[in-house]
Order: structure tokens, then sequence, then C-alpha cells
């Protein structure tokens, strides 16, 4: 009789293909961004605004986020939306402006590629590709990613199980790319409090299976503002190596999401507090340094 070969047991165990499973003493895999390295003791915090909307937008906040301790960038050039009539992103335009604030700032950059006719721009602009929740499964765009070679941010599918997650990750790994981060941001449940549900319990459980390193994104994973920094806190409690959240300049006047991200002042504050729990687990915040810009 023949039985899946992916499903895991009580005990953490599961049959994942060899590139993307974690052997005996095999080190954690660290994904070098330009410089800000992802999986190492230091935890690495990626934000920026939901959406490219402005110079002026995104200059501010990078110059914020930065000052305060984010050691990547991100922001969306190309958005998928839900309807066809929502504000879908700059496109190249956008890419352009993440390019110049990224050198002017002195921050990478991270923005997602929705379709494999895109990969190859958005990589000459970005130092590290996004595949968002609704893409985890489109696998002609997860080899495309794992061919481009430049580090790439994988999303866990927004009904994905932990299996098919690594197994989407299995994709892009078995193109060469070994440059993958996986990034929890919450799955659908039959809860509707909130935006999602963020599946905390997958951080110690794919680090178990994976040597890849693994971020949550408490933004998407419960869409409420005020949720993200208790979120937070607790992600980097499990174990994550990463956070990646939404912050504007003006969140109130946000084309997208703008309920679910941080003012300036609130990312400011949550930076303090994620610091003081980042040293109770033995790690610290990385580039926490305030930058004058």
């Amino acid at each position: 009789m023949e039985t899946n070969p992916c499903n895991n047991n009580v005990n953490g165990k599961s049959a994942i293909p060899s590139k993307v499973s974690r052997k005996p003493s095999q080190k954690d895999t660290i994904v070098n961004i330009n410089g800000v390295l992802v999986g190492g003791a230091e935890i690495v915090v990626i934000a920026g605004p939901c959406a490219v909307e402005s110079r002026e937008q995104l200059f501010e906040t990078a110059r914020s986020v930065k000052a305060h301790g984010a050691g990547i960038l991100r922001g969306g050039a190309f958005k998928p939306r839900s309807s066809p009539y929502n504000f879908q992103g700059l496109g190249e335009e956008g890419l352009k402006l993440l390019s110049i604030i990224s050198k002017e700032i002195g921050l990478p950059v991270v923005t997602e590629v929705m379709d494999t006719r895109q990969v190859e721009m958005v990589a000459s602009y970005a130092d590290m590709i996004q595949i968002g929740s609704r893409n985890m499964q489109n696998y002609p765009l997860l080899k495309e990613a794992g061919m481009c070679k430049k580090p790439v941010l994988l999303k866990r599918g927004m009904m994905a199980t932990i299996d098919e997650f690594l197994l989407a990750a299995e994709y892009i790994l078995n193109q060469g790319n070994d440059q993958v981060i996986l990034c929890e941001r919450g799955i659908r449940t039959f809860e509707t409090s909130t935006r999602n549900t963020l599946d905390l319990s997958a951080v110690p459980m794919l680090k178990r299976l994976s040597h890849l390193p693994v971020i949550v994104d408490p933004s998407h994973g419960t869409g409420l503002r005020w949720m993200v920094p208790s979120m937070s806190k607790a992600a980097i409690a499990v174990g994550a190596d990463g956070l990646i959240m939404e912050v504007h300049y003006k969140p109130e006047e946000a084309i997208c999401d703008g309920y679910q991200s941080l003012n300036l002042d609130e990312f400011r504050l949550l930076m303090a507090g994620l610091n003081k729990i980042a040293k109770a687990v033995g790690r610290g915040i990385s580039t926490l340094k305030a930058a004058h810009i």
C-alpha cells in the first residue's frame, strides 16, 4: 500500500527530501543578504511599508527603521491583491525607488516577485527576492527563483502544511540555490478575529526538520497593528531568526494594509522591547545601533 512520504509524526520527524532536511551534526545555513546575515546568533529585523507609494514615504520610513535597528528594508513594487481593482503597486518604478533609497540609506532590500517573467528584472534591483504566500506552490516560479542565485525569502502558503512548505523550498534548493529563508506568516483557519492564525509552533518544527533560517511575519500573521509587538516578542522567544514587519510613516494614509502597519514611534518602542527578549534567550538584535542619516 502506497503511503505519503512526507507525513510528520509526533516526534517531528519527516521524510522531506535531502537538500532541505536537517542532517545529523549539520550546521545551520546562514543566508547572506548583501552583508546582512540571517540564521546566525543575531536576529535580523526586516521592516518597511507594504507597498512602495512615493519617494517621501519610502525614504522617511527607511531612514527611521534603520535608525532603530532594522537590518533590511522591505517594500512591495508588485502587489498581489484579492481584488483586481485594488492598487497593484508601482511596478518597475517602485523597484527603481527601492534601489535608490537602498543606496542612500545603506539597507539591503527585499521585494516580492509574482511571475517567472519578472524574476530577472526584480533580481536586478533587489538584494533578496520574496515569493509570497499565494505563490508558494507556483513551481515554475520557484524553479526560476532557484536559478537566479539571489537569496530567496519564501513565505508559507496560507493553507500549506509544514511538509508542503518544505517541499516548496526544495524546488528552490534543487536548482542549486541554498540561500533560502523560510517565513511563517500565518495560516487560514476557522478563526476570524485575526486576519490569519499565526502558527508560532511552526518555528521550532521547521528548525528541527530543516537547516534553513526561519523568520516570522506578525503583520500578515495577525492583521492587527496592536498585536504585532506581542507576537514579535513571542516569535523571538520560540527561536525565530528574524522578523519581517510592515512599518509606514503615516499608516492612516497608507494605500494598503495601513491597519496592520506600525508607525515610526511604535516601531522604535518595539525594537527596544525586542532587544530585551533576545538577550533573555541568549541572542541579540543585528545592527541595533542608532544611525544618523
